[in-house]
């Protein structure tokens, strides 16, 4: 448990310092653009154009730094008080203060925070803009100060001090050896961390001052990932090699090294073959004294190209090729060597618990935590460290499953650190979850470990389709329980529904205009008195009709039955749907009115036959009031009780 919490509190670390760097990446990109395009050695040298690179890299990308931070801890005031403190430590230093900013941008967020925290509820009414502005302007200008004076200059000791050590790493050959623990921190997800909170911003100062860094390629180089998904492409076995061609494409091409690390996990002894993979990749880059001018992120090889100077396209290719072979064939002796009969994700979720020594969740590739789903459930967050590499993938696939099981259902992707209060349904890697849980204790938490297993979110897809139905289901339940014979609701002594109750191709923008219109032709057809109509709107708000396959049930509240004249319903065939709350729409709306317990025959007839959505899309495409009688008439889908 204790290394587990602190695991986590790294990662939470990591990524509070990788949120600060990844939402401006596009300027990071930008401006390493213009370096690789513009210098005297670029691809087009222009001296005029090459002025924008100094402001850049001195102004702009530390303020966007200290922008973002100030916003992560306290939204929009915290961004710009952690913008004004951030410009001390541009003023009184040197050097590029990227680590400067990811110290005051959080920290002029923080002060802010505090000090609305201390006037909260103290200042008086009309002078809440002026008190919060110049709130906002003195502790900002107090922090510019106290950056200029004491944090500035001690962070550029410090940053003097890591480009020294990197100096001398470099100077001696001995930078490749940083693999050893940068490789198999990536495989715990700490990718982002790495590179984002740490490479970057040494090697964009780096860059400055040489025009291209290595670091950019210590954690981004996609060689040793690529190594390890070619070897079970090629040696691999079951449904670890069936994947992994897709894997190599999402993984080099696309930039998302997270896809590989399932597979790495999968057989422990691979991280021997990233690690050899890193190692001999930085090792041919500094032979080569090949780098690239801005960060390549995400880590795909066209990244890696496009951000690579003129002459020195070889040297980056090298370190990536040799960092391919090298892994893959220390994988493929792995893999060949390997007694293990079927690469299998539920057979490797048991070596996965042997060394975590935890319960894995790989067996199912999709785990749910106990309990049951969220009712209603309207919205599935995919979350990764970044919320711009494997969350996005995760999501696109299921993204489509669920818009072909016709489920109202939006899903989307962010990282854990944006992970919002009204997440239902939050879906991440296993290593992250803890993380997730602690952002968003409410959710409901489901951990993935191969996110290619796609077939897998058909048992997610399956449970929402479940929970869709289950109010009608209930209602099936429930009403067959209470009458002894569903009898055809045509033969009915009370002509429980008429030809002339049933409304074709309605359109209605609102639920409660549905319901009004129901409400009225309830009341025109005898059913019931005009309050019914109120009795039914008040229903709704207290919980929606909304039953699920497309249908909803209207009707009006226990206090109005002595509205009710004679049981009957109505029925309205609205093709396009009408939104009954938390994007449920209803194609079918039955309005009910029911008399000495007649409406639980009703409802009964009503949900046998809705259960099955054939029977919802018939009457929906009904041309005539006639068909949908028929379709509600027929006795092989009401007479349940005779079979």
């Amino acid at each position: 448990m204790a290394q587990s919490n602190i695991k986590v509190a790294v990662q939470k670390f990591g990524n509070s310092l990788s949120s600060m760097i990844m939402p401006n990446i596009g300027a990071f990109i930008a401006w390493g653009l213009i370096t690789a395009l513009f210098i005297p050695t670029g691809w087009i040298p222009n001296k005029a154009l090459a002025t924008l690179i100094s402001p850049m890299i001195t102004y702009l990308l530390p303020l966007l730094i200290g922008y973002t931070g100030g916003k992560v801890v306290y939204g929009d005031r915290g961004a710009v008080v952690g913008a004004a403190a951030t410009m001390g430590v541009i003023v009184g230093t040197t050097v590029p203060m990227f680590l400067g900013a990811m110290i005051m941008g959080p920290l002029g967020g923080f002060c802010i925070k505090q000090v609305d925290k201390l006037f909260r509820d103290k200042i008086r009414q009309g002078f809440e803009m002026l008190i919060n502005n110049f709130a906002a302007g003195i502790v900002g200008a107090i922090l510019a100060i106290l950056a200029y004076l004491g944090i500035g200059p001690a962070v550029q000791f410090l940053s003097n001090l890591l480009a020294s050590g990197v100096n001398f790493l470099i100077a001696h050959h001995l930078i490749p050896l940083a693999n050893i623990f940068i490789e198999p921190a990536k495989i715990l997800f700490l990718n982002n961390a790495i590179g984002n909170g740490i490479l970057v911003p040494l090697g964009i100062e780096q860059a400055k001052a040489a025009g291209h860094s290595i670091l950019f390629l210590l954690e981004a180089n996609p060689g040793p990932g690529l190594g390890v998904l070619l070897a079970y492409w090629i040696f691999g076995k079951g449904t670890a090699k069936q994947s992994a061609p897709g894997a190599v494409i999402i993984q080099f091409l696309g930039g998302i090294h997270e896809i590989y690390f399932p597979y790495v996990l999968m057989r422990p002894m691979l991280v021997l073959a990233v690690i050899a993979g890193g190692v001999s990749g930085v090792f041919t880059l500094s032979v080569f004294h090949a780098g690239l001018v801005a960060p390549a992120s995400p880590g795909s090889i066209f990244a890696v190209l496009a951000m690579t100077p003129k002459g020195g396209w070889f040297g980056v290719l090298a370190g990536v090729l040799v960092a391919a072979v090298v892994s893959f064939v220390v994988s493929a002796l792995i893999l060949q060597t390997s007694k293990q009969s079927d690469e299998n994700i539920e057979e490797a979720a048991e070596r996965m618990q042997q060394m975590k020594g935890k319960k894995s969740a790989v067996a199912t590739a999709l785990t749910f935590n106990p309990g049951e789903l969220p009712e209603n459930v309207n919205k599935i967050v995919f979350a990764c460290d970044a919320g711009m590499g494997s969350s996005a993938m995760g999501a696109s696939l299921l993204r489509k499953k669920v818009k072909e099981a016709g489920l109202p259902i939006s899903v989307t992707n962010t990282s854990i650190s944006n992970l919002l209060p009204d997440a239902q349904i939050v879906v991440t890697q296993e290593e992250l979850t803890p993380r997730a849980r602690n952002k968003v204790p409410n959710a409901y938490h489901v951990s993935v470990n191969n996110f290619l297993s796609s077939s897998e979110y058909d048992k997610l897809i399956d449970r929402l389709k479940r929970q869709k139905e289950c109010k009608l289901e209930q209602i099936v339940e429930d009403a067959e329980d209470n009458v002894p014979k569903a009898s055809n609701f045509h033969d009915h002594d009370n002509d429980l529904l008429l030809e002339e109750n049933i409304f074709l191709n309605q359109e209605f923008s609102t639920k409660e205009e549905a319901i009004r219109f129901a409400g009225r032709a309830l009341v025109n057809a005898g059913y019931v008195k005009e309050e019914y109509i109120e009795a039914m709107i008040a229903r709704e708000k207290l919980t929606s009709t909304f039953m699920g396959n497309d249908v909803a049930i209207p009707h009006g509240t226990e206090e109005a039955k002595k509205e009710v004249i004679r049981s009957g319903f109505t029925v309205l065939q609205i093709p396009n749907g009408v939104d009954f709350g938390d994007g449920n729409k209803a194609r079918m709306v039955f309005a009910i009115a029911g008399k000495d317990g007649t409406h639980l025959e009703i409802l009964s007839g009503i949900a046998v036959t809705c259960s099955d959505m054939a029977n919802i899309e018939k009457m929906v495409n009904a041309k005539t009031a006639k068909e949908i009688m028929d379709i509600l008439n027929d006795k092989d889908e009401l007479v349940h009780t005779n079979e």
